[in-house]
Parts: C-alpha cells; sequence; structure tokens
C-alpha cells in the first residue's frame, strides 16, 4: 500500500510538473505575436526610440572618423539599410503580417473613401438593393424551404402521397410496419356558443396518433391518446393558444371544462403552444376523427385525407415506400364496393416537409432566381464605376508601383476597397430587407404554406454576409486585375492619360452587355406573367360577380337533423332578406365557385356503362335554392331552371353544359336521369345551365371530378341519410352598397336565431381576386424586379458611354475642327451604345428562349415562348437603352474644338 501510495504521488507530481511547464516555443511565440496587435503604438514608438539610438551612434562614429554631419547621417542610414523598411521588416517579425497588411488596407480604403464620397455612397446604394432583395427572398426560402420541421428528429416525417377514408387509415396503422401513420383533415367548422357571442372557428379533424407522430406537446393539458378517435370515446377538443388567449382570456381553469362546437360539448383537454401551426395557421380547434365502421358509407366513402407518418427506428424511407405500395395494391379489397384502378395509382413517400411546400417551391426558386439576376446586374454596374474610377487612379497607382508595390498587393488593396463597400451595402440592405420582408409577406397569398416562419435568423444574417463579401469580390475583381495590370504601364510617362483605355473600355462594354442580357431575360419573364394574370383574370368564369354579396351561414348539423325546421329556417330567413327593396335576388348553396369547397357523391348516370374496375362518375354536387341561377346570373342553355313548386318528392336536377357534352354527346340531356349513389329514385334532368369555373379559374372542376350536377336545397332530405346540410351560403344580388347590406344580413339573422354566427362576408368580386392572388404577386414582385433590373441595366449603358465621351473629347474636337458635322458625332456615339443594348438583347433573348420553359406551369393562356412578349420586350429595352446612349451622345455634340484641342 505505501510503494501503492508513493508511485500515485510520485504521478501526480509528475503530471503536476507537466502542467506547471511552460508552454511549447511555438505557442509562445503565437501568443506573443497576439499580444502585440494590442500595444501596436507603443511597440512602434520603442522601435522608433531604438533606431534613432542605432542611427546616433553610427552618425556618431562616422563624425569622429572625420565626415560632415550630412555625409555621416546618410551613411549610417545605409548601413542601417533604410528606417521605413527596417521598421516594416520588424513589424512582419513580431506581428501578424496578413492582419497587419489588412488593417492598413482598411485605413487606406477609408481615407479613400472620404476623398470620393460620392462614389462610395452610389455604390453602397446600388449593392444595398440587390443585397436587400436577395435578403428579404432568401428569408422567405429559408422558413418556408430550408428551415427543418419544428418537430423531434423532422427528418423522420415523411408524407404518402395517395389520399385515403377512415377505414383505409386505420387499415395502414395495422398493416404498416415501417412507420407510425396519421391522419387529418382540414377546413372544418364548427360554432362556439357558449362562451360570449357566438363565432365560427375552423377545426381540423385529427386521427389519434396525430400529435404523437408529429412529436408535438401541448403546452397546457395534454394531447389526445391512442383510441380517443374511436366512436363514442370521441368528445375532446384541443384548442390553438391564440384561441385560447383571446376567446378564454388564457385561463388555464379551461382544462377540463366542456365546450359546445357545433352543437356538441367536448371536452377541453389540451392547448397548444403559440407556434404550433400544423397543418395551416387556420386551424383553431383540433377535434378526433369519428371512427365508426358501422357506418359504412361515413367509414369507407367519407371524405378522403392526407396522411402521414413517422419512421421507426431502424427502418429507411425506401423500405416506407416499399411497404405502401404494397398496401395500396390489396387495400381496395378491403371496400364494400370496387374501387378504381387509377385509385392512388403512383403512391410514394415523400419528406412531409416537401410535401407541405411543393406547390410553391418552385414560384419561390423564380424569385430568388430573379433577385441573383438583379444583384449580378448590381455587381456589373459597380465594376463599370470602378473601372471608371481606376482610369483616374491609374497615376495614383503607378506611382505605388514604382515605389514597390506588387501586383498582388496593389490588387488585394483594391479588392480590399471593393469587400468594404459591399459590407457597408450589405449592412444598409439587411435594414432594407426587414421592411421587404413585410411587404413579401403582405404580398404572397394568406394560404402560403409556413409563411409565418419566414424570419430573420442567423441564417439570413450568415447569407447576407457571405453575399456581401461575394458581391464585393466579383464587383472588385475586373478593377483591381485591370489596374494592377496596368500599375506599370507607363502612367507616369504618359502623363496620366494611360495606355490601356482601349481595354478597359472593351471591359467595360461587356459588363453592360451582360447588364442588358440580365435585364432582358427578367422583363421577358414579367411580362409572361403579366400577360398570364391579365388572361387568367380576365377569364370568364360563367357568373357575373358584380353586385353580389356572400355570407356563409352555418347552422349547427344538430339543429338541422329535423331536415322541415331546416329548410323553413333558411325560407324564411330568405325571404326576410328579399323584403329589402335594395335587393333583387337571393339564394342559397352548399359550396360557393371559388370559394375553396368541394361537394362530391357518386351518381348513377343514365345509359353511361362504367369501364371496368370504374366505379359510378364522382359528381360536383352543388345544393341550391331557386333564384340561385338568377342571382349569379348563370345562363339556363336548354330546359328550365329550379321553381319552389319542386319539392321534395320532384326528383330533379340541372347539369352543366361541359357534363351533358362528356355523357350525352350529340343528344339532348334534358329529360335524362342521373341518382345519386345509394338513392333509391332517379332524377329527372330538367335543365342544362353554363358552365361555371367553379373550382378555380383555370378549370371548371378538378381532374378527379367527372360532372357538375345542381339539386334543389328541398329536395336533398330525400338522400340516404335523410338530413340536409345545415352549412349553405346566402347569395344576394343588390343595388346598394356592401356594408349596408351585410347589416341587413345580419339583422335578419338576428332577428331568427342570435346563436347562430355569420362568417366569410365578402363580394365575389373579393372572391374572384383571391382565386388569382398567387399569380398577382409573383406578376407584382417580378414587376418590380424587372424594373429595377431595367434601371440599373440603363445606368450602365449610360455609365459606359459617359466614360467613352470623357475619353474621347480631344479626338471628338479635332474631328469637329476638321469640319465633321455634329450629327456624326452623334451617331458615332449612339452606335457604340447601339452595339451593346443590340448584343444585350440577343444574349437575354437566347437565354430566355431557353429557360423560360421553368415558368410554364406558372402560365395560362400563353406560352413560355409567346413572340409577341418576346418581341415587346426587346423594343421597351432597346428604346431606353437609346434614351441611356443619347444624352452622352449629345453631349459629345456639344464639345468645343478649341477646349478640346487644349485638352490633357
Amino acid at each position: 500500500m505505501a510503494r501503492n501510495h508513493g508511485y500515485c504521488g510520485a504521478l501526480s507530481r509528475k503530471h503536476g510538473a507537466i502542467l506547471m511547464a511552460p508552454p511549447p516555443a511555438y505557442l509562445r511565440a503565437a501568443l506573443l505575436r497576439l499580444t502585440n496587435l494590442f500595444r501596436k503604438q507603443k511597440l512602434d514608438s520603442d522601435l522608433s526610440d531604438e533606431l534613432e539610438s542605432h542611427l546616433q551612434l553610427h552618425t556618431d562614429d562616422n563624425l569622429c572618423s572625420g565626415m560632415s554631419p550630412a555625409q555621416a547621417r546618410r551613411d549610417a542610414l545605409l548601413k542601417l539599410g533604410g528606417l521605413e523598411s527596417t521598421k516594416e521588416n520588424y513589424r512582419e517579425i513580431r506581428g501578424i503580417p496578413f492582419f497587419d497588411r489588412l488593417m492598413q488596407d482598411i485605413r487606406f480604403a477609408l481615407r479613400t473613401f472620404r476623398k470620393s464620397p460620392g462614389f462610395a455612397t452610389i455604390v453602397i446604394l446600388t449593392l444595398a438593393l440587390g443585397i436587400g432583395a436577395n435578403t428579404a427572398i432568401f428569408s422567405l426560402v429559408n422558413g418556408i424551404l430550408l428551415v427543418s420541421l419544428p418537430y423531434p428528429a423532422p427528418h423522420q416525417l415523411v408524407s404518402i402521397t395517395g389520399t385515403y377514408p377512415k377505414g383505409g387509415i386505420v387499415a395502414m396503422r395495422e398493416q404498416v410496419h415501417s412507420m407510425d401513420v396519421a391522419s387529418y383533415y382540414e377546413g372544418h367548422e364548427f360554432n362556439l356558443t357558449d362562451y360570449g357571442e357566438p363565432i365560427r372557428l375552423t377545426g381540423t379533424l385529427v386521427s389519434a396518433e396525430f400529435f404523437s407522430v408529429l412529436g408535438a406537446r401541448a403546452e397546457l393539458g395534454r394531447t389526445f391518446y391512442h383510441g380517443e378517435d374511436i366512436a363514442g370515446g370521441d368528445n375532446f377538443v384541443i384548442l390553438s393558444h391564440a384561441l385560447w388567449q383571446q376567446r378564454f382570456g388564457g385561463d388555464n381553469a379551461i382544462i377540463g371544462r366542456s365546450i359546445e362546437l357545433g352543437g356538441v360539448g367536448r371536452q377541453v383537454i389540451g392547448v397548444m403552444a403559440a407556434d404550433f401551426r400544423f397543418p395551416s395557421p387556420q386551424s383553431q380547434v383540433w377535434i378526433p376523427l369519428h371512427n365508426d365502421p358501422r357506418n359504412t358509407v361515413l367509414y369507407w366513402a367519407d371524405d378522403f385525407m392526407p396522411t402521414f407518418g413517422r419512421l421507426r427506428p431502424g427502418f429507411t424511407m425506401d423500405q416506407a415506400r416499399a411497404e405502401v405500395r404494397l398496401f395500396q395494391s390489396h387495400v381496395g379489397g378491403l371496400f364494400p364496393w370496387p374501387m378504381p384502378a387509377a385509385w392512388n395509382a403512383g403512391v410514394n413517400v415523400i419528406p412531409l416537409q416537401s410535401s407541405m411546400v411543393a406547390d410553391v417551391r418552385l414560384r419561390l426558386l423564380m424569385l430568388l432566381g430573379a433577385v441573383i439576376l438583379v444583384v449580378l446586374i448590381a455587381c456589373s454596374n459597380v465594376a463599370n464605376l470602378a473601372l471608371a474610377r481606376a482610369a483616374t487612379r491609374e497615376k495614383e497607382i503607378s506611382i505605388r508601383a514604382a515605389l514597390g508595390a506588387g501586383r498582388r498587393r496593389i490588387a488585394r488593396q483594391l479588392l480590399t476597397e471593393s469587400v468594404l463597400l459591399a459590407c457597408a451595402g450589405g449592412a444598409l440592405g439587411l435594414l432594407l430587407a426587414t421592411k421587404g420582408l413585410f411587404l413579401l409577406k403582405s404580398v404572397l397569398p394568406a394560404d402560403t404554406p409556413r409563411l409565418a416562419d419566414a424570419h430573420m435568423d442567423w441564417r439570413v444574417l450568415l447569407f447576407t454576409g457571405a453575399l456581401a463579401i461575394v458581391t464585393g469580390l466579383l464587383s472588385g475583381l475586373a478593377p483591381a486585375l485591370r489596374s494592377s495590370r496596368t500599375a506599370t504601364s507607363g502612367a507616369l510617362r504618359s502623363g496620366g492619360r494611360g495606355t490601356a483605355i482601349p481595354i478597359s473600355q472593351r471591359l467595360r462594354g461587356g459588363l453592360a452587355v451582360a447588364e442588358i442580357a440580365f435585364a432582358v431575360f427578367l422583363v421577358i419573364a414579367a411580362g409572361l406573367l403579366i400577360r398570364s394574370f391579365w388572361a387568367l383574370s380576365h377569364v370568364n368564369p360563367g357568373f357575373q360577380s358584380a353586385r353580389v354579396l356572400t355570407a356563409r351561414i352555418t347552422l349547427n348539423q344538430s339543429f338541422c337533423s329535423d331536415s322541415q325546421r331546416c329548410l323553413t329556417f333558411y325560407r324564411s330567413l330568405l325571404d326576410q332578406i328579399r323584403s329589402s327593396p335594395s335587393v333583387s335576388a337571393a339564394a342559397v348553396v352548399n359550396t360557393l365557385p371559388l370559394g375553396g369547397r368541394v361537394a362530391k357523391r357518386s351518381m348513377d348516370v343514365e345509359d353511361h356503362v362504367a369501364s371496368s374496375g370504374e366505379i359510378s362518375p364522382l359528381f360536383w354536387l352543388n345544393i341550391i335554392t331557386p333564384d340561385y341561377f338568377r342571382v349569379m346570373n348563370i345562363p339556363v342553355v336548354s330546359g328550365r331552371d329550379f321553381k319552389e313548386s319542386d319539392s321534395s318528392d320532384s326528383h330533379v336536377a340541372v347539369i352543366t353544359a361541359e357534363t351533358a357534352r362528356r355523357f350525352w354527346p350529340n343528344q339532348d340531356a334534358v329529360g335524362k336521369h342521373v341518382r345519386l349513389f345509394k338513392d333509391k329514385d332517379w332524377r329527372t334532368i330538367v335543365g342544362v345551365v353554363a358552365d361555371v369555373r367553379a373550382y378555380d379559374l383555370q378549370r371548371n372542376v378538378p381532374n378527379w371530378i367527372g360532372g357538375t350536377a345542381y339539386v334543389p336545397y328541398n329536395s336533398t332530405a330525400t338522400l340516404e341519410d335523410a338530413r340536409v346540410p345545415s352549412e349553405m351560403t346566402v347569395v344576394v344580388r343588390t343595388d346598394s352598397d356592401n356594408s349596408r347590406t351585410e347589416g341587413l344580413l345580419r339583422s335578419a339573422m338576428a332577428s331568427f336565431n342570435p346563436e347562430v354566427p355569420i362568417s366569410e362576408v365578402k363580394s365575389m368580386n373579393a372572391v374572384c381576386s383571391d382565386a388569382v392572388a398567387a399569380p398577382r404577386s409573383s406578376a407584382f414582385l417580378f414587376i418590380v424586379f424587372s424594373g429595377l433590373a431595367l434601371t440599373l441595366g440603363a445606368i450602365g449603358i449610360y455609365g459606359v458611354l459617359s466614360f467613352l465621351v470623357s475619353n474621347r473629347t480631344r479626338e471628338i474636337g479635332i474631328r469637329m475642327a476638321l469640319g465633321s458635322p455634329k450629327s456624326a458625332v452623334l451617331w458615332s456615339v449612339m452606335n457604340e451604345g447601339g452595339k451593346f443594348t443590340l448584343l444585350g438583347i440577343s444574349l437575354g433573348v437566347a437565354g430566355a428562349l431557353v429557360l423560360m420553359r421553368v415558368l410554364s406551369s406558372e402560365l395560362y393562356g400563353i406560352s413560355s415562348n409567346d413572340p409577341a412578349t418576346f418581341g415587346a420586350v426587346s423594343l421597351i429595352v432597346a428604346g431606353i437603352a437609346s434614351l441611356a446612349c443619347y444624352v452622352p451622345a449629345r453631349r459629345a455634340m456639344q464639345v468645343d474644338p478649341l477646349v478640346a484641342l487644349r485638352y490633357e
């Protein structure tokens, strides 16, 4: 034990000695160099004193040897090798050479900027515009496309591209073992009636595993447990943080209480965190799915829902993809009826984040590409300015070269100046980007996925810093190389005129050509988007939106369990509205055109033979009251409209012209029959109306919808479940302003049932405007960017020609003194600018012809190679460039020959 103790003690002393030992020599030298950076002034003073003492000693020795004072000091300086060079060598030994030289370059650059504040200001503002626009767009791209979803292990979250009913999702959960599966169906609405004034809430129906698959926890209370989406045990609700704060005052005691949603009492079990916004920020409540296998229709034929999952440990996405495709191959056999072979064909498993942003990815990347072109144009402009300035600094640079500065040293100095200006532009651009991001969020459609996640974070700051440095290097590289190459070209002998003007002029011309080409490319893209937006906004939707006001009326479904009570309510409400002198017609409809809702039902069609494996065609089913076609001004092509006399026993229907052409080509559809799936009685088609753009302005219905039918609201009580829809939209054609009509609707509702909220009050003009929000925002942003690009391009052409005129002043004066007319001088300068413009336009058009195919999916009613757009843009750019050429050309005409001949 004693020996062990002694050994341990010796070992401890050895380790202590190691710890107390001085650091290695290389580390001591590095630390000394680092320390010297912070006491440079004292070290320089000590060095000067020491060198002066050495100089004095040598001088005294020379004086003693009989030299004169001047000769003695000169000889002493020669022995020391020069005071300044000796100081410089010592500074390199004691400090960090790169850092020292960098600080020298920065100090010199700042002194240079103080001497030419105009140049520095123009460069900073030009780069700030380009960098600011890039930063704002990158903030969107970062928040929407790049930042991971705010859930644990987001790379394990996947989306299944197919949609499934409740029964299919339950089967997938039991049979797929590579991942945990959940589903949701957003867009449901519920009346909250027992907490103050009734309001309409937007909710999402979710499977019990919804939150656990995401890995999201409640801020207060809990989320759903497994099995809490089964009928009989699903009367729960989870609130959003915003709803909890606004409606319930942030009361923690809300957990465990019961609230009435849609006439059903539900226990509040949790409140989500403020940043939880899945599947969209519009979700205010999350309610369990009502899984009831006993109700075959709702279990297997109700809404087909998006499905997502989380990979289990040890499984890859490829394994999950193979397992889901195997499941899809036999899930159709679980349905009570045959499923079409095309259903979920090509089902895939992809990252959840990619699935969420698939619709906006291309649009955002297009905007990012546009602003990258803008910053390249800004770099070209700054490079042109720097080249012009370099021409005035040739004498200074040649003097520095004559004093011993190498080409590399001169180029580094000029690049330091460029990067400093770019960093200043980046700092200003960052301030502009904060305002720009706010503007972008207001311009983009409110339903843009993950829009709320876009903000300035460390990634954006890092991007801006890197962009500023790269921009500085790009804009300063050509001037730095050009200036360092001409440093010894004889600027001193040439009297300051320089000998490299032709090469510099060609370089400046090339930069101007690049600016014009980039600008043409952007303006063509903007022109195509503008024409597409114009065509889309002037599509005939099949109805007249002027003077039509709409409002969503949301009765509880329990109220409409008695069909006659529901019918009486809406009939009385419409009578009350029609009694107003300002109302010419009023009706209700279950789905408003372009309103974002789709009501679908399978229908049997007379004389239609389904192909093998196909079930009855899926129809968009519009449930309306008489006068709906008159309110919306939808023309009746053949047959008749609905009448008040069409009772629940009439069994009538109206279809659209497109539906008639599909199922009864070259026949009269009036008198034919259709039947709602599982109904006993056929419905007689009494009329055919014009097609309506119900889904979006580009198409009438989605591709998976086979036709469109209208049935009277008072005859829907004969449906299989003997219920009528409770949620309807009132449409009113009125001669008064919208606010007055809205007041009329609210007062009429208050007189019938004050607990029924009215929501989504908007004019049909506003509904149509919302339908083109995405293309409108893209066109607007491209207009802004292309306008900026055109302005910078015109400035570039103007700068090149101004530089050309200033350097040809003596030549122009000689030509005019020899009798050359002013028109010839004008033509000479305009011809020079015309060459740049024509070459830039040609390159821009050629690039656009190749790359504009990317825009094809964003265009409507126009080709991505539309010759009219390409031609118009070329003429516009040529006209703007001609104006930019004319100003310096006119100045050249006004040159005084006598002054020009004395020009040096």
